[in-house]
């Protein structure tokens, strides 16, 4: 949870700073939401790539070359001169060291338990979003006080001073049954759930779920500081607004935890996914201070529990062995979602002059998300055998 707390910052550092570098390199809205994008990119190929590594040795490795670019990243991000150079330091290394942070840790941490495997998941994910609303507060704050630049490089050296060593606490191996694919998926197989779809199937429908639900998701997370500032409130409230969405993320993740141990990690995405959308709608109608900050507390509790549930998913229905590999394919549609959604919502912005139509195109997205799980949940057999 430590660890996913500090790697987190790669995701919400750039939301934070966005109008500020669309200031300092003078280009739109839409332009200005490409670091965010190149950094979601990275974000996603390093979930798969660091994914099939966890699988097969571990967590160890992955990590400290984690802390390594994200310390690296952010200080040489601060010395750019033009925003391509930015854009691709937040892609190659910022986003792909938050990667592992996610994904392979969440994979790992799977491994290690059974009877309250969504707890032990959602408590291992919830690091990303108490990261989500400490760090958008602290970053703002340097960036007032001195500038960006100044915040990234403090970034980067509390990275590199604080996750290598951490990550040399999970130098464990993972059980050796694990790799095999024999013992422990025999013994996963006598109390999954089964589904009436093939392994395929199944993955390609989880991650074009994913992309739907994070193309909402992406709407309010990464603009809800420039829409802060259009609507004349500031990036304080902005950063204040984001850090609140998260902290109800991080009482979602828990309690969407329990609630899978329970009843499935289907049913629990499909409660999250409906709720999210509700609380999407609250933004069309209502811009006062008071009701964002309500807003967007609600949306974080709404939405927070969203995305661990594939991982969840993932470990309920398809082999133990492949789960690093499987959950970084999901995780990496999701990133997807919210790298396209991210700049599409800009996008749509220097279109129409407004967020309104950015948020309906988020409602659009939820509702695919949702009708995909509608089907997921009639095929979906509940505990039982799984079949040879």
């Amino acid at each position: 949870m430590l660890l996913g707390s500090i790697g987190s910052v790669g995701m919400w550092s750039v939301v934070i700073i966005l109008p500020v570098i669309q200031a300092e390199f003078a280009v739109d809205r839409g332009t200005a939401s490409i670091p965010y994008t190149l950094t979601m990119v990275g974000f996603a190929l390093g979930n798969v790539i660091a994914g099939r590594f966890v699988d097969r040795w571990g967590i160890m490795v992955p990590m400290i070359l984690a802390g390594l670019a994200l310390g690296l990243g952010f200080i040489l991000a601060a010395s750019t001169t033009a925003l391509w150079q930015f854009a691709l330091i937040q892609g190659l290394l910022v986003g792909m060291g938050t990667a592992v942070t996610f994904g392979p840790l969440i994979s790992n941490i799977s491994h290690w338990f059974r009877r309250r495997r969504g707890v032990a998941v959602a408590a291992t994910a919830a690091g990303n979003y108490i990261g989500g609303a400490i760090w958008p507060i602290a970053l703002q704050s340097l960036v007032a006080s001195y500038d960006w630049r100044v915040g990234y490089i403090v970034v980067g050296v509390i990275c590199l001073v604080t996750m290598v060593p951490l990550a040399m606490l999970l130098r464990q191996p993972l059980p050796h049954s694990n790799h095999s694919g024999g013992l422990d998926d025999s013994l996963e197989a006598a109390r999954s759930r089964t589904i009436d779809l093939t392994p395929r199937k199944l993955q390609i429908m989880l991650a074009i779920a994913g992309i739907g639900c994070c193309m909402a998701m992406a709407m309010p997370q990464v603009h809800i500081v420039a829409y802060s500032v259009d609507l004349g409130y500031g990036v304080k409230h902005g950063a204040e607004m984001l850090s609140l969405m998260l902290a109800g993320g991080i009482f979602s993740r828990l309690a969407s935890g329990f609630l899978a141990d329970y009843v499935g990690g289907v049913r629990t995405l499909m409660l999250g996914s409906i709720l999210q959308c509700l609380a999407l709608l609250f933004y069309l109608p209502f811009d006062g201070l008071n009701a964002l900050y309500m807003i967007s507390f609600g949306f974080g509790l709404a939405q927070g529990g969203i995305v661990p549930c594939y991982a969840i998913i993932v470990r309920e229905y398809l082999p133990a062995h492949e789960a690093g590999e499987r959950v970084g394919l999901v995780i990496m549609a999701t990133i997807v979602g919210m790298a396209v959604g991210g700049w599409m919502s800009g996008w749509i912005y220097d279109i129409t002059g407004s967020y309104q139509a950015a948020f309906a195109n988020g409602v659009v997205w939820n509702l695919l998300n949702i009708s995909i799980f509608a089907v997921l949940l009639v095929r979906s057999r509940g505990t039982a055998y799984v079949r040879a």
